[in-house]
């Protein structure tokens, strides 16, 4: 089993900052996907960024340049920077893992709690 914990999120006046933490606790053998994604309310949920263990990232359209995902793979955590926030940002974020527990065993979708950020005036 392998538990996600995040934390970061707020309250934030449009153009500011915020960064996510999400750490990965229990029996981990390889985290081979880290990432973030989002829901709004009344909307389905959407990736928003995904780092790979080979160090390959990977960004939603929407991201532009605003976001850094980043990952500490000692500490079993990753983070995302995002910057330039917009109101249309505002949604709960969910920190999101693709475990698998040994070397030929099949990979398993992990979900966090999520956390609200909500981007407003």
């Amino acid at each position: 089993q392998v538990q996600l914990l995040e934390s970061g999120g707020g309250l934030v006046q449009p153009g500011g900052s915020l960064r996510l933490s999400c750490a990965a606790s229990g029996s981990i053998f390889r985290l081979t996907v880290m990432g973030w994604y989002r829901q709004a309310p009344g909307k389905e949920r959407e990736l928003v960024a995904r780092a790979f263990s080979g160090g390959f990232n990977d960004y939603a359209d929407f991201v532009e340049v605003r976001f850094t995902i980043t990952r500490d793979n000692a500490k079993n955590t990753v983070y995302l920077q995002m910057n330039g926030l917009k109101t249309e940002d505002t949604a709960v974020y969910f920190c999101h893992a693709l475990h698998k527990s040994g070397p030929v065993s099949d990979a398993r979708d992990y979900w966090g709690q999520g956390t609200q950020v909500t981007v407003s005036s």
